[in-house]
């Protein structure tokens, strides 16, 4: 028999639903479950600070977790930077805080706010200052990837038909259409998050678990044995298959 794994989509700042979402795995699992999280921990929701610390918590106790690092996460962590980094993967025009994408509140998590004409620089020293060291050194450390025989999870997803070793930072926080539109078998079953759907969706070669926490939809749970999946409802699980 194959122990179970469990993912957790995209949380974005949302703690409360992540503490149920918990909840519902230590039912199914136990206290000591194997739990990977695709990334997208800050951004949009109201306690990314708390969401942080509870991870940080989590693996200081042992938990058996993979935090895995989404493009959100990427933004806050080159942010905090000596010198900030702009991801260059944003559209002209779109920065770390702009409205559609959340530092503004990860900041205020840290209780770090400022008006639209503040220089970046004052930000930065202040977020210096309100950011947790161990916060930091989490947000450095996320892998981009973690694998079983029968599964690989990320955070965005992978580029078809480049083996899993060759697969880049870029490809794996931030990929969409390519990966969305390519419907034939992966080398393994790929289960990602980042693009919100209204309900966690397995498409045959990939399954998504992003359902939109960060605008305050429902933040999803499945559970995986082998390739086998449900999702972990309140009901307990349900069947998640193509």
């Amino acid at each position: 028999m194959t122990d179970p794994i469990y993912a957790i989509g995209d949380i974005h700042g949302q703690l409360a639903m992540l503490e149920e979402a918990l909840d519902k795995i230590a039912s199914d699992g136990g206290p000591d479950a194997r739990i990977v999280f695709l990334g997208d921990y800050v951004d949009r929701g109201p306690d990314c600070r708390g969401v942080i610390e509870r991870l940080v918590q989590g693996q200081s106790e042992g938990r058996n977790w993979v935090t895995l690092k989404g493009n959100h996460d990427r933004m806050f962590q080159w942010f905090m930077e000596d010198t900030p980094r702009h991801d260059p993967h944003l559209l002209v025009g779109f920065h770390w805080f702009h409205d559609l994408i959340g530092g503004v509140e990860t900041m205020a998590s840290y209780g770090v706010t400022f008006h639209s004409q503040t220089r970046l620089k004052s930000i930065h020293a202040a977020a210096k200052e309100a950011v947790p060291q161990t916060h930091t050194d989490f947000l450095n450390a996320l892998p981009t990837s973690y694998e079983t025989d029968a599964l690989i999870f990320v955070h965005a997803g992978i580029r078809p038909r480049l083996a899993l070793e060759d697969q880049t930072e870029e490809d794996l926080v931030w990929i969409r259409q390519s990966f969305h539109a390519y419907t034939d078998p992966h080398p393994k079953l790929v289960v990602h998050g980042h693009t919100p759907v209204e309900q966690a969706t397995h498409y045959g070669n990939r399954v998504n678990l992003d359902t939109g926490a960060g605008y305050g939809n429902p933040l999803s749970v499945a559970v995986f044995e082998g390739t086998q999946s449900w999702l972990l409802t309140d009901r307990g699980r349900e069947p998640l298959s193509p």
